[in-house]
């Protein structure tokens, strides 16, 4: 016998059983792996989002948008879904071709509104304009219950379910001509033009209230200002809100928060005086204190800047700045339910986690932690419990609740993206830059990488430049990853997640201090012998695309790049994006300070240096980065023998709305890499 009771022989037979299973075992789970791919840029079109999540009164139910491609159509198409608090009931509650977005539930929890531009049932034709809606959640079909001539920017209920308070952008009359012809665009504004939006005429933003059962639409707000992130005290008595009312609002980025009764004609309270912005505020549970972000950013450093958590008494008084301390940006602030802290999202070093201030003693709390990033938040009315978006290296954004200290997943929408896939392995790591500065970064690398063995690698360069790359699921890197590179996200000086003096650091200084980090990583990399100093490669979007500018007219080491919506003559940008602001208040006007002008258009000014073969991109709409940026740059490197190449996007603004196009972009960047780095 042995110590555990069974003969010899009988031990000896259980163990070849145990041995033979483990062996199965074995086997079934190595052809997996075997049988999983690489992740590549035709899986855009498998890949679901999940946004704008919201909580019930009753905390039993989630509503949110489940947005999807449809590759035929070559768009994607958003549907309202809701899960219950338990995740064990998932239903799908719109089913139309067309969008439907901003899904929020009434007071007493018996209807679901959301805003759509489809055709209604009394209709045969859809609306030009998105219109709101409402779903008995105890079935039948979305009523459209108003017919508003204006666009609809937002909308909030009011706490006794009666009436919706509306946001909508003026009318616009450009088009009420008898021919199909428009009329030319006249503009007399210091900012006359936006992305997505277009060139800017004096259309202004207002507050309306609408009554559910009467359908009459009261005017709140009226005049040249606009009112935005409007939000109803306990009662319904009073909203706050936000406006810039400067002389001029197009020439500084101020805004600050705005208290009045809820009738027409009723008078404004300033509460705010903050050079820079104040916004998104929100009455607390007992309406005597008003939460709301706070930028750190005055009229000189405009976007340079982080929002801190702030609040104010009702009536006015100096603002408490809970956050200040911290020195990390935070967002989607949230009251408690008993009002006694706030819950916000904060960024902090490539992490995004969600934690709490104490509106007393202005303590603060984690309540998620760990390598993730985290979007949506909101509170479960009921419980006092949490709901967020949350996302990890492997695992694209899906709800997740957080009760009592946990956090557990909710939705499981993107099983069935993730389940062929063989991913990359993903990792934190630091590198230091020649002055002496530490930088954070992620390392992508192929998840059947040769140990020991140096890989061609790529620098991508995240946009912004305030942002950061942390720890989510970032399409981008992995499909370069999944095709053979090592990968590297910089959060080069200028980024977010590190401090203000961090982010103001390239402060009128282009070009500088940022490719000194990206270079460091480059290094670093180089020096650990993942990355094959012989074959590097940079690309990136928006200031990622310019940044790669820089780089390619620094580093001679580069073997390709891929520019998107960049820009390298600066100068020649005056004007023509949408940054005028910006460009007065951190470089001056060109014509009193051209050398700073020419100091941070140095990439286009040093053309016959680069080296690099660059593929130049842009979006043929786009007012962020125009594509002036790419074709100055196609054309120098074109006129220098450089290889390159220009692609432009039709109809596309500064992001890339259309899946093939989106496709084609990733497919791109593999093959100019694949070329010249392999």
């Amino acid at each position: 016998m042995c110590k555990f009771g069974f003969p010899i022989n009988l031990q000896n037979t259980i163990m070849r059983k145990y041995f033979l299973l483990l062996l199965t075992y074995g086997v079934v789970l190595n052809i997996q792996a075997q049988t999983k791919r690489p992740l590549s840029p035709e899986d855009v079109y498998r890949m679901q989002d999940v946004t704008a999540p919201q909580v019930s009164p009753d905390g039993n139910w989630v509503a949110y948008v489940l947005t999807s491609v449809d590759s035929a159509k070559d768009k994607r198409d958003d549907n309202i879904w809701m899960i219950s608090w338990d995740g064990k009931q998932n239903i799908q509650l719109t089913n139309s071709s067309d969008d439907e977005s901003s899904p929020k539930f009434s007071p007493d929890g018996k209807y679901i509104s959301f805003l759509s531009s489809r055709k209604s049932t009394d209709s045969k034709d859809k609306d030009e304009l998105a219109q709101l809606w409402l779903l008995d959640r105890r079935g039948g079909e979305g009523k459209k219950i108003t017919d508003i001539t204006g666009d609809i920017e937002d909308y909030k209920w009011s706490p006794d379910g009666s009436k919706v308070l509306l946001v909508i952008k003026d009318q616009d009359f450009s088009d009420t001509a008898s021919s199909e012809v428009r009329k030319p665009y006249a503009m007399d504004r210091y900012h006359f033009k936006q992305d997505y939006i277009g060139y800017l005429d004096r259309r202004a933003t207002h507050l309306y209230l609408f009554d559910i059962a009467s359908k009459k639409t009261d005017t709140l707000t009226t005049g040249i200002y606009d009112e935005t992130e409007p939000s109803f005290n306990n009662n319904g008595t009073q909203i706050v809100f936000t406006s810039n009312r400067t002389e001029d609002p197009d020439k500084n980025e101020n805004t600050d928060i705005y208290l009045m009764d809820v009738k027409p004609g009723a008078a404004m309270k300033k509460l705010t005086s903050w050079a820079g912005a104040d916004h998104d505020p929100a009455f607390s549970p007992d309406g005597n204190t008003i939460a709301y972000l706070q930028s750190s950013s005055n009229e000189k450093f405009t976007m340079y800047g982080q929002d801190i958590l702030a609040i104010i008494p009702k009536d006015g008084g100096e603002p408490r700045l809970l956050s200040k301390a911290a020195d990390r940006p935070v967002t989607m602030m949230r009251w408690s339910k008993d009002g006694y802290y706030i819950a916000c999202l904060m960024e902090d070093d490539r992490q995004s986690n969600v934690v709490t201030y104490n509106v007393r003693t202005g303590n603060t709390t984690k309540l998620s932690t760990g390598d993730r990033a985290t979007f949506g938040l909101e509170l479960n009315p009921a419980t006092g419990s949490w709901l967020a978006l949350m996302s990890e290296p492997h695992l694209p954004f899906e709800l997740f609740t957080i009760e009592n200290g946990n956090t557990k997943r909710l939705t499981y929408t993107q099983d069935s993206f993730l389940a062929p896939l063989q991913l990359p392995t993903v990792e934190g790591f630091k590198s230091k830059s020649k002055d002496g500065t530490i930088v954070s970064g992620i390392l992508y690398k192929p998840v059947n990488a040769e140990a020991g063995k140096k890989l061609p690698l790529v620098l991508y360069v995240h946009g912004g430049p305030v942002a950061q790359d942390d720890y989510e699921f970032d399409i981008i890197p992995q499909i370069i990853a999944s095709n053979g590179y090592a990968v590297a996200q910089v959060n080069y000086r200028g980024s977010s997640g590190r401090g203000v003096d961090f982010t103001r650091a390239i402060y009128s200084d282009w070009g500088n201090k940022e490719v000194m980090d990206l270079v460091g990583a480059a290094d670093y990399l180089i020096a650990q012998g993942i990355a094959d100093e012989t074959r590097m490669g940079i690309g990136g979007w928006s200031y990622g695309g310019i940044l790669t500018d820089y780089m390619i007219a620094s580093d001679t080491r580069f073997k390709a790049g891929c520019s998107g919506a960049g820009s390298a003559l600066q100068l020649s940008m005056y004007g023509v994006d949408q940054y005028i602001t910006q460009y007065e208040t951190e470089l001056g006007v060109p014509w009193k300070n051209l050398e700073k002008w020419l100091k941070v258009s140095y990439p286009f000014l040093k053309a016959d240096k680069i080296k690099t073969p660059t593929l130049f991109m842009a979006d043929e709409k786009d007012f962020n980065v125009p594509t002036v940026g790419a074709e100055q740059m196609y054309q120098a490197l074109k006129s220098n023998g450089v290889p390159t190449q220009l692609v432009i996007y039709p109809g596309q603004h500064h992001g890339l709305s259309t899946p093939s196009y989106q496709v084609d972009r990733y497919t791109r960047y593999l093959e100019w890499f694949g070329k010249y780095l392999k």
